[in-house]
């Protein structure tokens, strides 16, 4: 699956919470995160599935993070949303997504806000 996208500039919290799940992350996923994440618009509202996912319990918090596999400009990517977001009335809009990757992927893709994106899912 393909979804487009524009890049966005995010609320600047994600280093921490990237923290909170870093290895964690690593010893399920086998990836080392960058700290922060890789916001990007949707044309349309998308739903994560509720396959993989971070339970609170293991990094200490409130909320499972779901966690869905993708490719982002020839780059192994995950996109990340808690279980509150995965649905109306989260703290965030259901088109917007959050990535993150073993590299900061807008200066590493040399991305600006409001480029567009395509990303691949793997399902």
């Amino acid at each position: 699956m393909k979804l487009t996208g524009k890049v966005k500039t995010g609320l600047g919290e994600a280093s921490y919470w990237v923290g909170k799940i870093k290895n964690i992350f690593e010893r399920k996923y086998n990836m080392k995160l960058y700290l922060g994440t890789l916001n990007v618009q949707l044309e349309h509202e998308y739903i994560l599935k509720q396959g993989q996912k971070i339970k609170a319990s293991e990094y200490g918090g409130n909320l499972d993070v779901l966690i869905q596999e993708c490719e982002i400009m020839g780059h192994k990517g995950y996109i990340v949303r808690t279980e509150k977001n995965n649905k109306e009335g989260g703290d965030h809009p259901l088109n917007i997504i959050e990535i993150v990757s073993d590299l900061p992927i807008r200066d590493a893709k040399h991305l600006k806000d409001d480029d567009e994106v395509i990303l691949s899912i793997k399902e």
